[in-house]
């Protein structure tokens, strides 16, 4: 994922396999150009002058194809997509060059293996834009647009990466039901029309994995009907006879409550706490997604949130490798607490992606400070924001040095699980960083999104002094 404010600028590697070279082949033939929806379905092109055609003028040939209004062309845009990366496209982009540039952009961001690159390929797709304002899709009345976020949704609410508790996921599982198959329909129809669909399309696919060992002993077939049931259940709960843009609006709704709605995701390691005897750790596969409001560090195998940070909670910065063997690292830098003292946690998030995570924190956080001055009428000065950060509790408006809330420990997947994670707690006693010891003054790091709700550890006098 790019932000609007970067390019991918070239890189030269011994490892490159480019494909660049002359265009000029490309420039006045007319080409058939597929661009993809999420649901693999295709818009059908021929495209003049392809190798030199940007994302802004396929656009309009798009929209006049899918029927959508102008009015809400900012709420799309083209991504390049493959297993190995996925990668949000600028206006001024021209698709066919960085198809060509594929392998390289995918040595430089990947550790993906030389046969897994050669082989790869990527697709160009038309899917929400990770710079389009919650409030702003709220507002949107055409169907056909509502149909392309709803199914982008629940794609990503299907694949895990919405991480969501029973209550929603059944409840989205019903207004699937409700949009795919229709509503007032009589049990049997529904219970044979999901068996026939499968469950995997209307519940999130690692619900129906495993289990442990009871669920073993109760056996497959068991635990489908329990979920059909519970399904039926909260099928019959929806009212019949809607309009047919009101279930749509019902699961974005839904899907705008959790924090990581409409987020660009990247692939990365945390550390694990060290275990056993021997302290031995390793590294967690974790999914990071960045959007408007944050920045949300997600299980790859569990599925639910490990730390979930909006802007003005944090600091950042990336570093890349000194030397062989090292890993490009994307630091985040939060409050937390240890036996009782305030301190601030480092987390090391290792990824080839890291400068692109940095790039599009950084370039959020403009957004968010532009259009909050514009909000309030001010010229650069930004009001503190009032909305209470995601799984925490108590008081953004606060002076600096007062603590916020600490992050809750609840069996929600949406919530943080700050105590699983392998942290570096530090504060600055004036000289060098230390390790839990007072006093510190200031952030680590300078990069930091106004205002600031994250603030530096404040140590009172009775504290040993390191």
């Amino acid at each position: 994922m790019e932000g609007d404010d970067s390019e991918f600028p070239p890189e030269s590697s011994e490892h490159s396999h480019s494909q660049r070279g002359s265009v000029a082949s490309s420039v006045t033939r007319a080409q058939d150009v597929l661009v993809y929806l999420v649901t693999d379905s295709a818009v059908h092109l021929c495209v003049d002058g392809v190798g030199c055609v940007s994302v802004q003028e396929m656009g309009r040939s798009v929209r006049e194809a899918l029927n959508t209004p102008d009015s809400v062309q900012d709420a799309f845009a083209f991504w390049l997509c493959s297993p190995l990366l996925e990668l949000q496209l600028k206006p001024k982009h021209q698709p066919y060059k960085l198809c060509r540039q594929w392998q390289d952009l995918l040595y430089r961001f990947t550790e993906a293996s030389d046969d897994d690159i050669a082989q790869d390929e990527p697709c160009l797709q038309y899917r929400r834009n990770v710079f389009y304002p919650k409030s702003k899709e709220l507002q949107i009345k055409d169907e056909g647009v509502l149909r392309l976020l709803y199914d982008e949704a629940r794609m990503n609410i299907l694949e895990g990466r919405y991480p969501c508790d029973p209550e929603h996921w059944l409840s989205l599982g019903a207004l699937t039901c409700a949009i795919e198959l229709g509503t007032g329909l009589e049990e049997q129809q529904v219970i044979a029309a999901i068996r026939e669909k499968k469950l995997s399309s209307f519940l999130p696919s690692h619900l129906l994995v495993g289990g442990g060992f009871l669920s073993t002993l109760r056996g497959k077939g068991g635990r489908q009907a329990e979920l059909e049931q519970s399904l039926l259940k909260e099928y019959n709960s929806l009212s019949p006879n809607q309009d047919p843009t009101h279930h749509l609006r019902q699961y974005l709704s839904i899907c705008h409550t959790l924090p990581y709605y409409g987020c660009a995701f990247f692939s990365a390691g945390i550390d694990k706490p060290a275990q056993g005897i021997l302290h031995r750790g390793g590294r967690k596969a974790v999914t990071v997604g960045i959007s408007l409001e944050g920045v949300y560090v997600m299980d790859v195998k569990e599925k639910h949130v490990l730390l979930g940070l909006r802007f003005n909670e944090l600091s950042w910065d990336h570093s890349y490798p000194e030397g062989e063997g090292d890993s490009h690292i994307l630091w985040l830098e939060f409050d937390g607490e240890e036996a009782g003292t305030p301190v601030n946690k480092l987390l090391k998030i290792y990824s080839k992606q890291a400068e692109l995570m940095s790039g599009l924190i950084e370039f959020c956080v403009e957004l968010r400070s532009a259009g909050e001055a514009a909000a309030s009428g001010t010229d650069g000065e930004v009001a503190p924001a009032q909305t209470p950060p995601a799984g925490q509790e108590g008081t953004t408006e606060r002076a600096r040095g007062n603590r916020r809330g600490k992050l809750r420990r609840q069996s929600s997947v949406v919530c943080s699980r700050v105590h699983s994670l392998n942290t570096i707690s530090y504060v600055d006693d004036g000289k060098e960083i230390k390790r839990l010891k007072p006093k510190r003054a200031a952030s680590f790091f300078t990069r930091q999104a106004p205002p600031q709700d994250y603030a530096a550890v404040q140590v009172a006098e009775s504290l040993e002094q390191g």
